[in-house]
């Protein structure tokens, strides 16, 4: 990692700011036991990263092991053996799930939406097998919103990825430590850390609508810098006198 201070403080900032969403969202608690999901890109590497420094420093104590799910049936592995040094650098215990999906089960979801919901799957199994009662997912500021504006287009509904979600009872809960950092303050971090780029990407990338959203988000800064930032502060302003109720709606 390049030393000069600027970068230092850089880094810290965004440390901060990973722990303040952390604090907002009751992500964590003293004595959790804390699964990090990789996926060999540059979010769940700043996550993993920036949660085992502020560890060091946060009033409460968690243990935190890493893991990363190979699909091995979509030509499209990351690397692997860079993940395994990245977590003993940050002396994290790191494990290696071997899933498959099977596509043909439903032909009316899309190939990412079946990746991603065995690949999930295999982090709950594993979670318990760990012990772990929460399971941390590298998604940012820029992953919700892309999500609501997604949901909103083709689902008809006002729903997106929350910071925290509880699930199995209880049981396990699901948080996004990056909830309030950006795309770019990410790339940024990733950058200052010399994080390598993905070395293969998934065949489906190119698949999906989020693109679409991302494009749509750009040109929406262009009008105004502070859009996105606008559209998630409005997740928590919701004004129902100035909505149409469920009753008044007219087909």
């Amino acid at each position: 990692m390049k030393k000069n201070e600027n970068y230092n403080w850089y880094l810290l900032r965004i440390q901060r700011k990973t722990g303040k969403g952390i604090e907002k969202y009751e992500m964590l608690r003293e004595g959790d036991r804390l699964l990090c999901c990789l996926s060999g890109g540059k979010d769940s590497l700043v996550m993993l990263h920036s949660l085992k420094h502020i560890s060091r420093s946060f009033p409460y104590r968690f243990e935190m092991e890493a893991a990363y799910v190979h699909i091995d049936n979509i030509g499209y592995s990351a690397d692997i053996p860079f993940l395994n040094d990245f977590c003993t650098s940050l002396e994290v215990p790191f494990h290696v799930v071997e899933a498959h999906v099977n596509f043909e089960t439903d032909k009316r979801k899309q190939p990412c939406f079946l990746c991603s919901w065995n690949r999930r799957k295999s982090l709950f199994s594993l979670a318990r097998e760990l012990f772990c009662n929460k399971v941390a997912f590298g998604h940012h500021k820029d992953d919700i919103i892309e999500t609501l504006l997604l949901n909103m287009t083709f689902q008809g509904s006002i729903s997106t990825m929350p910071p925290r979600l509880s699930l199995f009872k209880g049981e396990i809960d699901l948080i996004r430590p990056l909830a309030l950092v950006t795309a770019q303050e990410t790339k940024e971090y990733a950058r200052i850390c010399d994080f390598p780029l993905e070395k293969a990407k998934c065949p489906y990338d190119n698949k999906t609508k989020r693109n679409a959203m991302r494009e749509l988000l750009s040109n929406l800064e262009m009008m105004y810098p502070k859009a996105k930032s606008n559209i998630y502060n409005s997740l928590s302003n919701i004004q129902d006198e100035y909505l149409p109720g469920k009753n008044d709606i007219r087909k």
